[in-house]
This record gives structure tokens, C-alpha cells and sequence, in this order.
């Protein structure tokens, strides 16, 4: 174990403070801060800033030639009011880190320890705090900065932990690993009336109430094979909240879901060919735009032999996993480098991720900086 008693303390206190302190999608300015200043005293041989928005990338460089080794975490938190009752609460009213976004972090800090006081041999390590996973524009957008292109890594590693697994059990498996998924938002515009005169309107009513089963029916989940598609509408409105109006226009949002990205382009055409015959039935105008953008995540066989090598070599129990329903802003790294994500379990009765009452255990920290530092030694020395 390379983390001392007193490192402990430091990264319990850094979660702690990230935690109190969230900050949501593309305002994560003061949480990269806080992160850079605890990098600091580690020395890394270069930090990148804003990289992607409010990224930060610190490379800690070898004196071989070797390869390039990423560790990724996620910077941003949820949107949502914080009820754990945890003395380390959320301090931001309607935000909290309550999908362990905040652990995640620490255990790349952890990194930091280890990299400060010894170098890599050859190559590089880098440690990637990318901002905006939760929307699905994070990944994109700091591969899209021209500074990245100059770190591009050769492996990239993640974590996520897992409510409902046994704490530090760990699932790992080659292959795909996490849903695509997106978000489309249906507009159908007609025209209001007087609700005593609902025949002067071109009301929406019709083509939103055939629509929410025909969407549902495109995609029935099930199981998570090569052909798994889901459709899920997560919201749906119709008018003004008035009894004298008859609507005229009406809102639907869906999501998207298939194992990979390519069944989603059939599900997207699918989905916009309803909206359409729908709105050109009720003599309705239709607008349809995308939102959360998520591509699948594909765990390569070569980054999975080695964070499997790396759980033997720390005597860390693991076993294969299904892929998961819900999605993540990693898979993008996998186009440019052989990448692979695990499971970390934080605890069977551990509330389930976004929800209110739930907190990142402290306990994951150093298993999971032991697996990536055990990673990145045996790739880099």
C-alpha cells in the first residue's frame, strides 16, 4: 500500500470538502481549483487547465520512452438537493455529489501521492479530471481541445462504484460495458382555442397520447443482448394549466437507449418517423432536437487483461459483469486508446446512485488508488 496513515486523513478531508462544495455540469471552476491546489505539493511535471471547459490534466513524466496511461474522473455533480444528513452534507442548496463523482476524484488524488514521490520509469501518467459527464458533453469536449491531442493516451482507465454490490467487490468484464443512450425532445405545435370552441383549436391532444405508447413499444428493454433497445419518456406536457384554453401546443421527452452505437441510428429514425406521421396526422408542425448524448462504452480486451493483472497482483477478488443499463461520458476515450472501466462496489445497502440520501463510501478510496497505481506500475515501472 502506498498511501500512508496521514494521506488518509488528507483525501478523507479533500472528499469531504468536494462533496460539501458540488458543483453541476460546466461550473465546476472551484472544484478544479481545490483539485489543482491538492495536486500541488506532488509536483506533477505539467497541469492542464480548462482543458474541455473546467478540465485538468497533471502528467507526471518517466525518463524512458513508453506509453501514455490515462486515469479518468469526473469533476461535476447533480442537480439534485442532498438528504443524507452526512456532517460533510452538500452546503449548495438543489446540488450534491450523489453519484460519488467526489470519490471518484479522491482516488485520482490518491494517484497523485503515489506518482510525487516516484516517478513512472518510461512514459507518462496522466490523471484526467474531466468536467461534464453527467450531460454526456464533458468527454467530447476536452477531446475536441487542441491541447489534447498533445496528451492523447495510448491506455485509458476508469472506475465507477456500485451501490448494491458487495463494498470493494469488484466487476469486470471485455466487451460493452455501458448503454448509448440520448435524449429527444418532441415539440408539436397546432393552434389554441376557447376551451368552450375546442373545434377553432389544432390542439395536440391526440398525437401526444398515441405517441407515448408508440415511442414505449420502439424500445421494451429486456434483455441486454446485441439487440437491446429501451425507450423511456421521462416527461410530457400539454397546454396551459387553465381550464378555459384548449392546447395548442404539447411537449415529449424520451430517452434513447441501445447496447451500442450503432442500433441507435435505426431507434433515432424510428422514433423521429412516429413524431412525424403523428403531427402530420392532427395537421399538427413538429420541431425535434437531441440533448445528453451518451456513446456506448466498450471495455478493450488488452485494458481489461491489465487492470485484471493488477487486482491479482493486490489480491482483489473479481468477477465478469453484464453491461450496464445507464451510460457514461467514457466510452469516447475508447475510440483513441484501449480503454476499460470496472465496478467498484460501494455496499449492498447503500442508497442507489442520484439518489437523495446517497454518499460515496470512504472506505473505496484505497482499493481503488491501489488497482490504478498497481496499473500503471506494471505498464510504466
Amino acid at each position: 500500500m502506498f498511501l500512508t496513515n496521514s494521506d488518509m486523513v488528507e483525501l478523507i478531508e479533500l472528499r469531504h470538502g468536494l462533496h460539501r462544495a458540488p458543483e453541476i455540469s460546466g461550473e465546476e471552476r472551484e472544484t478544479a481549483q481545490m483539485i489543482v491546489r491538492f495536486l500541488s505539493p506532488s509536483a506533477p511535471d505539467r497541469v492542464v487547465t480548462g482543458l474541455g471547459g473546467h478540465g485538468v490534466a497533471a502528467i507526471y513524466e518517466g525518463s524512458e520512452p513508453g506509453p501514455t496511461v490515462m486515469v479518468r474522473a469526473e469533476l461535476d455533480a447533480l442537480p439534485i438537493e442532498e438528504l443524507s444528513g452526512a456532517p460533510h452534507s452538500s452546503q449548495v442548496p438543489g446540488k450534491g455529489h450523489l453519484c460519488g463523482h467526489d470519490g471518484h476524484m479522491t482516488i485520482l488524488a490518491a494517484l497523485s501521492r503515489g506518482l510525487g514521490r516516484q516517478r513512472p520509469q518510461r512514459g507518462r501518467a496522466i490523471l484526467m479530471f474531466q468536467p461534464a459527464e453527467e450531460t454526456g458533453a464533458g468527454a467530447a469536449a476536452v477531446i475536441a481541445d487542441s491541447r489534447f491531442g498533445e496528451l492523447t493516451p495510448d491506455f485509458s482507465f476508469s472506475l465507477h462504484n456500485k451501490p448494491g454490490l458487495p463494498l470493494g467487490a469488484v466487476r469486470l468484464s471485455e466487451g460493452p460495458a455501458n448503454c448509448a443512450s440520448r435524449g429527444l425532445k418532441i415539440v408539436l405545435s397546432g393552434r389554441t382555442s376557447h376551451a368552450a370552441t375546442p373545434e377553432h383549436a389544432i390542439s395536440p391532444m391526440r398525437a401526444l397520447a398515441r405517441l407515448l405508447p408508440e415511442l414505449t413499444a420502439l424500445g421494451p428493454g429486456g434483455a441486454l443482448d446485441a439487440n437491446y433497445r429501451l425507450v423511456t419518456v421521462t416527461h410530457a406536457s400539454m397546454g396551459e394549466p387553465a381550464f378555459g384554453i384548449t392546447p395548442g401546443r404539447a411537449e415529449i421527452w424520451v430517452t434513447l437507449r441501445t447496447l451500442n452505437d450503432g442500433l441507435m441510428g435505426s431507434l433515432c429514425a424510428e422514433a423521429e418517423a412516429l413524431a412525424r406521421e403523428a403531427a402530420s396526422t392532427g395537421g399538427l408542425s413538429v420541431a425535434m432536437d437531441y440533448f445528453d448524448v451518451f456513446h456506448h462504452c466498450e471495455n478493450d480486451a488488452e485494458a481489461v487483461a491489465q487492470l485484471r493483472r493488477a487486482l491479482d497482483d493486490e489480491k482483489i477478488g473479481h468477477d465478469e459483469t453484464a453491461p450496464q443499463r445507464g451510460s457514461e461520458d467514457f466510452g469516447l476515450f475508447g475510440r483513441s486508446s484501449k480503454s476499460a472501466m470496472f465496478l467498484l462496489g460501494s455496499g449492498e445497502a447503500t442508497p442507489p446512485l442520484h439518489n437523495p440520501d446517497y454518499d460515496f463510501p470512504n472506505a473505496l478510496i484505497a482499493p481503488g488508488a491501489r488497482v490504478f497505481m498497481r496499473t500503471i506500475r506494471n505498464l510504466l515501472g
